[in-house]
């Protein structure tokens, strides 16, 4: 039954960094047990964006920045994918100058801006007592920020890499490794038809969960992630062998976004850096597919095979969240409502080896969360171990952090 005799506060929900499937869902868990509790619920527009745009006048109109949020809207959009709030990779800590808002140019002026204090005070204006910043480790950091402020913060992870420490879970994951393992399939009748090498590139700028899990399920021969340097030769030479040994004559490689060669480093789609200080990764496939191409004749008596390249990107986030997408935000919601009318503050709520839980918020900037190569990945063999699944979680490696 709704708690409506007393409005206990204001809750903030916010969505920041790239979008998943399964954060509709999560806004809508906190939302609805919220209000049955007796709170408001604020939904801040595009991330932190929000909170640094808002203008301090209650004359004017805050659709841009921030809505009241009620069932009948989060019920209209809490199965669908994306985020209806909107997000931004907006650090309020570091804004440049040509994205301080108007209102504050004349307050700002420096190359890099703080505008925390601009925050903290939106933020009293909005009336908010509880924030709930929905992110991956870099939205969240500043929510950690926040925390050490005096901010009462209850985070929920979310990325599709995976890779937010304190959790064996985030929010989007499992969407993006099934919709990896469905397209990779997908296309091998193309690789089949044309007896090629097929390599795919996919997300994950530090850690290579979302490569080297779908290569555990079957849905390729090799893979190469972050936290291994690889051979290029080595890769064609065991593409090659994989291909003669199937029968019909193709093979498959992962190769995350961050992947890099023993000689290289990261390569960027683009120069320019976030306010996080990420540059935007892409084009590690293109460059393995050419060589790749190159190289095989090495291996294939002289004779070069052709390489299917494919980039999977946002096809792999958008549209509508799978079963655990929906199931997962639904519990992390309800656990983040629970540590409000407990009083709690400074949590991140967690899944750690299969049950729901709550680890502090700085957990988030205390540690990098990567696979384990020496448990789980042979550098060598460019794939995962087959071995010692014991006792694990459902994801495997993910407990490791």
């Amino acid at each position: 039954m709704t708690n409506v005799m007393r409005k206990k506060g204001t809750i903030g929900i916010l969505t920041g960094g790239g979008d998943v499937p399964g954060l509709n869902p999560a806004i809508r868990a906190v939302t609805i047990r919220a209000i049955r509790e007796g709170f408001q619920v604020i939904g801040i527009r595009r991330g932190w964006k929000g909170l640094v745009s808002c203008i301090r006048d209650k004359k004017l109109p805050q659709e841009e920045c921030y809505q009241v949020l009620t069932e009948e809207t989060v019920n209209r959009v809490g199965r669908t994918g994306g985020t209806f709030l909107h997000t931004s990779r907006t650090r309020p800590s570091h804004i440049p100058k040509d994205e301080v808002p108007e209102h504050l140019q004349d307050l700002y002026t420096e190359k890099t801006n703080d505008l925390t204090e601009e925050v903290m005070k939106n933020l009293d204006f909005m009336g908010i007592d509880y924030l709930v910043p929905i992110g991956g480790d870099d939205t969240l950091s500043y929510g950690v920020h926040l925390a050490k402020r005096g901010l009462k913060v209850i985070a929920i992870p979310k990325t599709m890499d995976n890779d937010v420490p304190g959790t064996d879970y985030c929010i989007g994951f499992s969407t993006c490794i099934t919709r990896t393992i469905e397209m990779t399939h997908s296309l091998r009748t193309t690789a089949g038809s044309h007896e090629r090498i097929l390599v795919i590139e996919v997300f994950g700028r530090y850690a290579g969960f979302t490569a080297l899990l779908p290569t555990m399920a079957g849905a390729a021969n090799r893979c190469a992630i972050p936290e291994c340097r690889f051979s290029i030769n080595a890769l064609t030479e065991l593409l090659v062998r994989d291909r003669f040994t199937n029968p019909s004559r193709y093979s498959v490689a992962l190769v995350s976004e961050g992947a890099m060669f023993k000689e290289g480093e990261m390569i960027f789609e683009k120069q320019e850096a976030d306010q996080y200080g990420h540059k935007k990764l892409g084009g590690i496939g293109d460059r393995v597919s050419e060589q790749i191409h190159e190289l095989s004749a090495m291996f294939n008596g002289g004779r070069k095979i052709n390489v299917i390249n494919q980039r999977l990107g946002y096809l792999v986030r958008c549209g509508n969240p799978d079963a655990i997408d929906s199931i997962v935000p639904m519990a992390f919601g309800n656990l983040a409502l629970n540590l409000i009318l407990n009083h709690s503050q400074g949590r991140l709520v967690s899944l750690r080896s299969g049950r729901y839980d709550d680890v502090p918020i700085d957990v988030v900037t205390s540690m990098k969360k990567v696979v384990d190569i020496e448990k789980y990945y042979n550098c060598e063999r460019l794939r995962p171990y087959y071995e010692s699944f014991e006792s694990k979680p459902l994801f495997i490696m993910t407990s490791d952090y």
